[in-house]
């Protein structure tokens, strides 16, 4: 898939973040089609962010795109690291969504690291109850909760990179 959106012209994908994960993320997650369907699915680690652009979906200097959930955040050059606090994305009150910041830096971790301006928001589904799947009150509760939601929740997460 390109770039492009396949939106007539004067439209504009520029999303809130209860947007991409009530609309797009939760949708891929359930195997729902995505209308419309513009965000490819492409593998993290197979291209450095600057290799994005005609592979991703771009809206203005932002790329979006699914990737299969994994704890690997590398590629070729670099690797992605976390920075700052997760942020919880909610809707109508209620928590749905986690998003995670991380800056590329190209290297080998972690002291021949260099950072560089790239920026990637990666979006998580949280259950039905408002908490990650990998956490509950009980541990029956929270066994049968992260059956669920590690089946629909963790398949997929949905990311967002910049350029500053």
């Amino acid at each position: 898939m390109s770039g492009s959106t396949n939106l007539p012209p004067g439209f504009h994908f520029f999303p809130s973040d209860e947007e991409l994960v009530i609309h797009f993320l939760r949708r891929k997650a359930s195997l729902l089609p995505c209308r419309p369907d513009i965000v490819p699915t492409l593998p993290l680690n197979r291209y450095d962010p600057w290799e994005l652009n005609g592979k991703a979906l771009n809206a203005g200097n932002q790329w979006y795109f699914f990737s299969q959930a994994t704890q690997t955040r590398t590629s070729r050059n670099g690797h992605w690291n976390p920075i700052g606090a997760d942020e919880s994305v909610s809707s109508g009150g209620s928590n749905v969504g986690l998003k995670k910041t991380f800056i590329f830096s190209i290297g080998q971790e972690p002291f021949q690291a260099t950072k560089t301006n790239w920026v990637m928001h990666e979006y998580h589904l949280l259950d039905g109850n408002g908490s990650s799947s990998t956490s509950g009150n009980s541990r029956k509760r929270s066994q049968k909760k992260k059956c669920h939601s590690d089946k629909v929740s963790a398949a997929y997460i949905l990311l967002d990179l910049a350029f500053f």
